[in-house]
């Protein structure tokens, strides 16, 4: 009698969460609409708008060629690459392999469904002044991939600064990144056509 008594209490809670969550995200989506939302990091949220299941994609970003984009990875961890443009972006692949994918093929064997694009307060493409350049020439090319030392995180890094450095999850990419661009990061969902 006790263990329904927990999977209510426990679903209940689940529930007021959820909501919580949705509901932040559209105040959210309201004080970015009338400028009232965070230009700057702050210590405790460099990112206002992180990638979720529960993101409410009420606004869909066109990412730009050199836009920093991520997806999720069986909901524990994201997955980091640079668009390209015409539905092509560049990952660093688990096997080490640098190489262009469709938007279909970076989500494919991920849980995630939905891109998400670095941006400003104003949904603008956060892009590096060379990092286009940069990671069109690691193209084809092979790193010694690790999950925590070099991985995804450090590549994209790496085409945004020319800087090498170990990054071994997402929240410290973000600090990285917030700092890089002095602002705070919002990952808006990706406006890509249809999977």
């Amino acid at each position: 009698m006790a263990l329904p008594l927990l999977w209510l209490g426990g679903a209940a809670l689940g529930a007021a969460f959820i909501a919580d969550a949705k509901q932040k995200q559209k105040q959210l989506t309201l004080d970015r609409r009338l400028g009232r939302a965070p230009k700057a990091a702050d210590d405790k949220r460099v990112s206002p708008l992180s990638p979720s299941v529960l993101h409410l994609g009420e606004v869909k970003v066109a990412p730009k060629p050199g836009a920093l984009v991520c997806c999720f990875v069986f909901g524990v961890i994201e997955h980091t690459g640079i668009w390209l443009g015409d539905d092509t972006l560049l990952e660093l692949h688990g096997s080490g392999l640098i190489r262009p994918v469709s938007s279909r093929r970076f989500l494919a064997g991920r849980t995630g469904s939905r891109i998400f694009v670095a941006c400003d307060h104003q949904h603008r493409s956060l892009i590096g002044e060379s990092v286009l350049a940069r990671a069109q020439q690691t193209l084809y090319q092979y790193r010694d991939y690790d999950l925590f030392d070099n991985n995804c995180h450090r590549f994209v890094w790496s085409c945004l600064t020319g800087e090498e450095l170990s990054i071994s999850s997402f929240d410290k990419f973000n600090r990285l990144l917030s700092r890089h661009f002095a602002q705070a990061i919002y990952w808006d969902e990706a406006a890509i056509p249809k999977l």
